[in-house]
């Protein structure tokens, strides 16, 4: 049994509604398996737009597969623990939430099973408070052995810094989702995490007061353009990125330390091949970005405007 939705946020889902490239099947989780049925259907759906309804509810024990799926479409073959870091956010579970389908009244045959499929999720995990747990040391340690590859040393030292002052807690918001959901839906569900965080702070619960917040997002740009390797975090210029969650862009902008890294050595063939976009080759990225907690809320009013249905 699903938990009671927390509220129901409607959206158009369309053939390609979000990002401006498909992804490969290893990152999105959704794509459909190759087969004859496929374009046939394909032909019939082009143009067409299916109205779902999507609710979000609370995380709980039933999420576990689902969230585990998304967070291995981010981190793909990197080290990092992602059953412990499942089972941290399903038992934190006043923060954060999952998006499933409404449920349907009219037809509930034997689709149970896809009734409590997670189409997305978001929250947080507090990597200061979790300090010592495998998860939240292995995501630092990435992330730090990363910018020590692409980035300057001043760089590496600012980072190291800010993931290792206990006096300054530093947030990783975690926000996933299958490419074929809108991102009008990561609206309702950012505002919804703030006024969890909030609440948080206020009762004295985990993950509560955040000073920064750590962002991993799925970017990509032209592999045809020469990326210099040591030096694509400052000077990688915005232009070039694309993200596959449209709305991190605007997290992006208000970044006090960002930078780039390849993942095509993960994203094999059996991850889904190549990223493509009108047959211009894509090479897939990971952007780290560490935004302060104050500038939170102008980056919400942009979400509100450009996301705003």
């Amino acid at each position: 049994m699903a938990t009671p939705a927390k509220r129901r946020a409607r959206a158009q889902a369309q053939p390609q509604p979000q990002a401006p490239a498909p992804a490969p099947a290893g990152e999105s989780g959704s794509e459909p398996e190759s087969g004859e049925s496929d374009s046939e259907s394909g032909s019939e759906e082009l143009g067409e737009e299916v109205n779902i309804e999507f609710e979000a509810h609370s995380i709980s024990d039933n999420d576990c597969n689902g969230i585990k799926k998304l967070l291995q479409q981010l981190f793909l073959k990197a080290p990092v623990n992602t059953a412990e870091l499942t089972d941290i956010l399903i038992q934190q579970n006043h923060i954060g939430s999952v998006i499933k389908q409404a449920e349907v009244q009219e037809d509930s045959s034997d689709d149970d099973e896809d009734d409590d499929e997670v189409f997305g999720f978001i929250s947080c995990l507090n990597l200061t408070e979790r300090k010592g747990t495998q998860s939240a040391e292995q995501i630092k340690e990435l992330i730090l052995s990363r910018c020590e590859k692409s980035c300057e040393q001043h760089v590496v030292e600012q980072l190291n810094k800010l993931l290792n002052d206990s006096t300054k807690p530093v947030g990783l918001i975690l926000s996933e989702r299958f490419i074929n959901v809108p991102p009008q839906i990561a609206l309702p569900m950012h505002q919804q995490l703030q006024k969890e965080l909030t609440e948080a702070e206020r009762t004295n619960k985990p993950c509560g007061k955040c000073h920064y917040y750590l962002l991993v997002s799925k970017t990509f740009t032209e592999a045809t353009k020469s990326n210099s390797k040591r030096k694509e975090g400052r000077n990688q210029q915005k232009e070039e990125l694309m993200f596959a969650n449209a709305e991190e862009e605007f997290f992006y902008e208000k970044a006090l330390l960002k930078f780039n890294y390849s993942v095509q050595e993960e994203s094999d063939t059996c991850l889904g091949g190549r990223w493509s976009f009108e047959d211009v080759p894509m090479k897939p990225l990971r952007t780290v970005m560490i935004v302060p907690a104050d500038g939170i809320n102008a980056i919400m009013d942009k979400l509100k405007d450009y996301l705003s249905l």
